[in-house]
């Protein structure tokens, strides 16, 4: 599971958590349904921000639910997920992106795919995903083309860029910008276009941003391009560019008429914010005091915070229940020992293979541990915030987390 948009379940709360999970697995089921099984590899979080944006601006009707059955990720419980052209342009969205992002891989030799035999078989399953992605958008009037594009004028844009090229430059061609606008189209609300447009532009240049600072130490160690080292752009100017582009998201969806924004405006005007405070290493909610001097959407970077490498914090309060001796990992748990149902070690690595391919880890509620057998949570339950600001509240009726970030909504 990729993107950069992952809300844990406290921020959600328990109603829109299932309006969140009704999408991803409608995302999920429009892939099998349209493309087979190995289709819903490509399933991620921000693809289904187009079912979440198209369903959020069309009158309530019936005919956007079904009951799907029982699912593995769902602990064999059935629940009602999103369906219609929402979820498939969404799907025809991620299978021509997934396609782009492994051509990509293989036409930089990354890991296996440097090995000729590996990078034939993903050419064509990439082909595959490109060819099926254009037929799904073709069904609901969109032209994947113009996905394609973008992406064929990133590598050229990359290929000429070096110190002192703008970052704003190599960010440019963005593929989000058509998908979100035709959402509008598919919801017959052709006024939203334009500002979903602009909003759709704006996301891909974040999701550029934030993909290059998170992979910065990775690329340098491999030698691999990265716009920021290739235009010598600091991570102050990064953040900057990523407050702005945050901000101009929140005045773009002003401007759209929704009839129920409730999700599409937490993911977008609130969980981007702490996409960006992850990625930059800071902590805490993303709403910053603005009368303390804030600088952009969220103010200048905090440092400190559990993902800051420069000035580690304990999540915990300094009560890491890794600490110690002990542990291979580096302490022994503060909690008791597990049980004699515990695995073994060729055993709990069959049982972690098989977490990793059923997607449990990233969309179950629950999971067993694969070695201690212990009870886990999945990673949208995995909250990575203090939850004192605005969570687990229906989208600001009951705070003002709205008037403090200056999104309007």
């Amino acid at each position: 599971m990729f993107g950069i948009v992952r809300p844990c379940s406290h921020r959600l709360g328990e109603g829109l958590k299932t309006q969140w999970m009704a999408h991803l697995c409608g995302l999920c089921l429009a892939l099998r349904g349209d493309h087979g099984q190995f289709a819903r590899v490509v399933t991620n979080y921000d693809g289904l921000l187009i079912s979440v944006l198209t369903e959020a601006q069309v009158e309530r009707t019936t005919g956007w639910r079904r009951t799907a059955g029982p699912c593995p990720l769902r602990g064999m419980r059935t629940a009602s997920v999103a369906q219609g052209e929402g979820a498939r342009l969404a799907a025809a969205v991620s299978l021509v992106l997934a396609s782009a992002k492994v051509r990509d891989h293989v036409a930089d030799k990354d890991g296996l795919l440097a090995r000729r035999p590996v990078a034939l078989a993903a050419r064509r399953v990439a082909a595959s995903w490109g060819r099926a992605g254009s037929r799904t958008g073709s069904d609901v009037g969109f032209d994947t083309a113009v996905l394609v594009d973008a992406v064929d004028r990133q590598v050229g844009i990359e290929a000429l860029a070096g110190p002192g090229t703008p970052l704003l430059t190599v960010t440019e061609p963005t593929a989000t910008a058509a998908a979100f606008a035709h959402t509008a189209v598919l919801a017959g609300r052709p006024g939203n276009a334009e500002p979903l447009a602009e909003a759709g532009r704006l996301f891909g240049r974040l999701a550029h941003l934030l993909d290059a600072v998170e992979d910065r130490e990775t690329d340098a160690a491999s030698g691999a391009w990265n716009p920021l080292t290739a235009t010598g752009t600091p991570l102050v100017e990064a953040r900057r560019l990523a407050d702005d582009a945050l901000h101009g998201i929140r005045l773009a969806l002003r401007e759209v008429e929704f009839t129920d924004g409730k999700l599409a405006h937490l993911l977008l005007a609130h969980e981007l914010g702490r996409s960006v405070d992850r990625a930059f290493g800071t902590s805490g909610c993303g709403h910053q005091d603005h009368e303390n001097g804030a600088r952009g959407a969220f103010g200048p970077p905090q440092h400190g915070g559990p993902y800051n490498p420069q000035s580690p914090q304990s999540p915990y309060d300094g009560q890491n229940p890794y600490a110690g001796g002990g542990n291979p990992f580096g302490g022994a748990p503060s909690f008791p020992p597990p049980g004699p149902g515990r695995r073994g070690f060729w055993a709990g690595c069959a049982a972690a293979i098989g977490l990793c391919c059923t997607c449990k880890v990233c969309c179950a509620d629950e999971f067993e541990g694969p070695w201690s057998r212990r009870r886990r949570e999945g990673c949208l339950g995995n909250c990575d915030c203090d939850c004192s600001c605005c969570e687990a509240c229906e989208i600001c009726e009951c705070c003002e987390c709205c008037s403090c970030c200056d999104c309007g909504l």
